[in-house]
């Protein structure tokens, strides 16, 4: 009998919350720089990265979702 190692795990679970945390930090970040009167551009960058993080985020459950079947 033969020692076959167990089949990888997928890091899915933990890229999702990496994703969540990026959009809830991104958004959090552009409401404080509107607020606080921070040139424009400097919002406009933080919800784009926030809805960058957010693609990521429908992406990655939607690939955890289909491996979970």
């Amino acid at each position: 009998m033969a020692y076959e190692p167990p089949p990888p795990r997928s890091a899915l679970t933990l890229r999702l919350v990496l994703a969540c945390f990026g959009v809830a930090l991104w958004i959090t970040a552009a409401v404080l720089f509107a607020v606080y009167d921070v040139p424009g551009g400097w919002v406009v960058a933080c919800v784009v990265l926030a809805v960058v993080a957010f693609v990521d985020l429908v992406i990655v459950a939607w690939r955890k979702r289909r491996e979970n079947g």
